[in-house]
Parts: C-alpha cells; sequence; structure tokens
C-alpha cells in the first residue's frame, strides 16, 4: 500500500511538466488522479502513463482561465472519484518573456486570471468536500521568479506571488477543518524551460555554475517527492508555508537573466 492509497488527486496542467510529474508520483503511491489540462493531446498521454501505474487516472480537458472549466473539473473529479482529496493547482500559460515597460493591461489581466483566479476557483469548489470529510491537501505552484523578482517575466512573478498570499490566508481559515494549504517554489527542467535554455544555452550553464547541487530539478524525482510529503499525513501539522524546491538555489540567489533588447520586439 502505498502513501496516498485511497486517496484521489486534482492536478491541473498535468499534461507535461511539473503537473505530470506530480500525478505519476501520486500514482506511484496508491493514488487516483484526474489530470486536468487544456492540450488534450498531452493530457490523454499523460493519462495513459499514470493508468499505466497501476491506478485509476482519467483526462479532463480545462482551461483554467475559463472559471466554468475550473469548477467542472472539480465536479467531475468528484463524480468519478467521490472526492478531491488532493488539489494541486499548478497550471500556467502566459504571454513570452520581456520589459516591465512593454507589458500591456490586457497580459497582466490574463496572467491574473490564470495564474491565480483560477487557484481560488479551484480551492473554493474543493473546500466545501474537503471541510465535509474533515480532511484535505491543497498545494499550490508558486515560483522563485516572484520571490526574486526575475527579470522580464513581470505577470507570472505577479500571480505567483499573490498565489502565495491567498494560500496563506486560507491556510489559517482552514486548518481547523485539517485543510491544509501549502505552496511550493520549484526548480526543475521541463519542456518550457527546455525551449528558452534551448535559445540561450549559456544561461543554464551560468544557473548550473552558480547552483549550489549543480543542477536543476526532476519533475517527478524531485518536485514530485516535496509534492508527496505535503499530499500525505506525514504534512499534518504543516500549512501556510512555502517549500523552496530547487536545491538550495534560493539561497544565493541563482536567477534566470536572459538576453532581452532594449526596443521591443515586432509582434
Amino acid at each position: 500500500m502505498g502513501r496516498l492509497a485511497g486517496r484521489t488527486a486534482l492536478v491541473t496542467g498535468a499534461g507535461l511538466g511539473i503537473g505530470k510529474g506530480i500525478a505519476r508520483r501520486f500514482a506511484r503511491e496508491g493514488a487516483n488522479v484526474m489530470l486536468a489540462e487544456w492540450n488534450d493531446e498531452a493530457g490523454k498521454a499523460a493519462a495513459e502513463e499514470v493508468r499505466a501505474l497501476g491506478v485509476e487516472a482519467e483526462f479532463i480537458h480545462c482551461d483554467v482561465s475559463e472559471r466554468t472549466d475550473v469548477e467542472g473539473a472539480v465536479a467531475a473529479t468528484i463524480d468519478r472519484f467521490g472526492a478531491v482529496d488532493i488539489l494541486v493547482n499548478n497550471a500556467w500559460s502566459g504571454p513570452p518573456m520581456g520589459r516591465f515597460e512593454w507589458k500591456t493591461t490586457e497580459e497582466m489581466e490574463r496572467a491574473f486570471r490564470v495564474g491565480t483566479l483560477s487557484v481560488f476557483w479551484a480551492m473554493q469548489a474543493a473546500f466545501p468536500g474537503m471541510k465535509s470529510q474533515g480532511w484535505g491537501r491543497v498545494i499550490n505552484i508558486c515560483s522563485l521568479n516572484g520571490v526574486n523578482a526575475h527579470m522580464y517575466t513581470l505577470p507570472y512573478n505577479m500571480a505567483k506571488e499573490a498565489v502565495r498570499a491567498l494560500s496563506r490566508t486560507a491556510a489559517r481559515e482552514w486548518a481547523r477543518h485539517d485543510v491544509l494549504v501549502n505552496m511550493i517554489c520549484p526548480a526543475a527542467i521541463t519542456e518550457s524551460s527546455k525551449a528558452v535554455f534551448a535559445k540561450q544555452p549559456e544561461m543554464l550553464e551560468s544557473i548550473n555554475a552558480t547552483h549550489p547541487m549543480g543542477r536543476m530539478g526532476d519533475p517527478e524525482e524531485d518536485i514530485g517527492g516535496a509534492a508527496l510529503f505535503l499530499a500525505s499525513d506525514d504534512c499534518r501539522y504543516v500549512t501556510g508555508n512555502t517549500l523552496f524546491v530547487d536545491g538550495g538555489s534560493h539561497i544565493n540567489g541563482a536567477a534566470w537573466a536572459p538576453d532581452m533588447p532594449e526596443e521591443m520586439p515586432a509582434r
């Protein structure tokens, strides 16, 4: 029996990267998983991978910028598995990197909707069931980008830091129901980060050279392991915390510093 046997997890943005890594790690510990993902091809493939680990897993199309999709994913998980015991808010979709002065109101509003309001909607929808059973785990994926004010990712930084404030507030209000809310600020190699580093390989070399452990993390083994702790009974006395699952990079301030032109490129 795994540490999450008998539990059900809903993971948003579970088709690729950290979301898929967490879904797989939970499945290895016996959890059934609902994988919410806007990319149908990636979501279906990830669900097949998770089922192959010996648990029940379903894919549901979910655009987290739409409240009806988010609430629908929670409802579908309860209909299929009977509960949302563990909620992982991981999904993100935002604008390309660019200087502060290039950002538009529309980009900032979308970032807040995708990165922050989606978390708020999912947590509100999942809370009644968690409260009624007297047990729940919420894990919100935040970012060192916001904590360390990384350059050129303003919408992302803003949205993720807002999630940390939202999470700490919920943690205080929901602790008496044994509904625990924690955050992970990860550093991992994913499909999106690989695309960035492919264009600027010297940036990855620079990061690894100053990184205490000399490497970026693995979504399943490194980030998934921390998420497993926060999803389990071992986390029974932990809430409102941010875990920096980054191999120590936050200690020495290792940060992305991509090249950026002075003038905004044509779009």
